[in-house]
């Protein structure tokens, strides 16, 4: 087993009430693919651990 962290995935909604930010705000942000997400099916899951890192202004290009 390695040491690598499995990263903490979220829906848009999810992450939107966490982070107290609004679901179309939160949207968007994946639309312009300035956070990273993964698509499954019709859902969308935000990594929160970068999103994190994002509202801290530690911009990164998604991958």
């Amino acid at each position: 087993m390695t040491d690598e962290k499995v990263p903490t995935m979220l829906t848009i909604r999810e992450t939107a009430e966490r982070t107290g930010l609004s679901y179309g705000i939160v949207r968007r942000l994946c639309l312009r693919r300035e956070i990273v997400t993964v698509k499954s099916g019709r859902k969308t899951y935000v990594n929160f651990d970068r999103f994190v890192d994002y509202l801290n202004g530690e911009r990164k290009k998604t991958e």
